[in-house]
């Protein structure tokens, strides 16, 4: 496994889903399977797509910064940042796996919306 490949094609995957080109995303980056853990998404490619599409035509204005992405054997985990409309802010943390080609094929993920105060004085990132 090369585990900066993995980092760079997951990052570009998903900044290329998440702007609207999930269809290039999946044609570039993911595999035979793809196997999706988020409850809000259908599995396979076909959900995967239409979630992105739809979030790009319902939202065409939110934002995404990768903050951290970490590679271990077949995986990549990504901490993020992003505002939606209405300047709603969450932290993600995604996990792909990849298969024996490089190819992206399962994802789970958490999302946390930012809250307006915190306890401590310590940001979300």
């Amino acid at each position: 496994m090369n585990l900066e490949k993995n980092k760079e094609n997951a990052i570009a995957y998903y900044k290329m889903a998440y702007e609207g080109d999930p269809r290039i995303a999946i044609e570039l980056y993911v595999g035979d399977q793809y196997i999706q853990h988020n409850p809000d998404v259908a599995d396979g490619l076909n959900g995967f797509i239409n979630y992105f599409e739809r979030m790009q035509k319902e939202y065409p204005e939110k934002s995404i910064e990768f903050v951290r992405c970490i590679a271990e054997g077949d995986l990549v985990a990504m901490h993020t940042h992003q505002i939606w409309p209405d300047n709603d802010q969450y932290v993600t943390m995604d996990f792909f796996r990849f298969d024996d080609k490089g190819k992206i094929c399962e994802h789970w993920d958490s999302i946390q919306k930012i809250p307006e105060t915190s306890a401590n004085p310590n940001s979300m990132y």
